[in-house]
């Protein structure tokens, strides 16, 4: 049976996939906006804290080192290919991206938990 969990593993995979694929391939895009990539990297971390989350609910310090690793795996990677380059920046990227998540989480359960939100007592 398939449940909740095993299907944000699956999107977990997939999206490892499609940002791995973005990193160590050859650019094809026009590159004329500036930080364009920042906010890619910042973006995709942002996804794959949210759903490394979803798909495994682990404490907020073992997701950030676990993608902490990754970061570093994509800039060690880049720094080895001619058409790529390692940047501290997008690793800082990155980091802000898993921060980002971990914010609007703890935003987002403050809300509901505060808010109690149930349906108002109609008399």
């Amino acid at each position: 049976m398939i449940n909740r969990q095993t299907i944000f593993k699956w999107a977990l995979a997939i999206m490892l996939i499609l940002v791995s694929y973005l990193v160590f391939s050859k650019p094809s895009y026009p590159t004329g906006i500036p930080n364009l990539d920042k906010i890619g990297h910042l973006g995709s971390f942002f996804i794959l804290s949210y759903l490394t989350y979803l798909a495994f609910k682990p404490k907020w310090y073992v997701l950030a080192v676990i993608l902490a690793g990754y970061a570093v795996f994509i800039e060690v990677v880049q720094s080895q290919l001619s058409y790529r380059s390692a940047s501290f920046a997008d690793f800082i990227a990155d980091m802000v991206g898993i921060s980002l998540f971990y914010f609007t989480h703890w935003l987002y359960c403050r809300y509901f938990k505060t808010a109690k939100l149930t349906e108002p007592d109609i008399q």
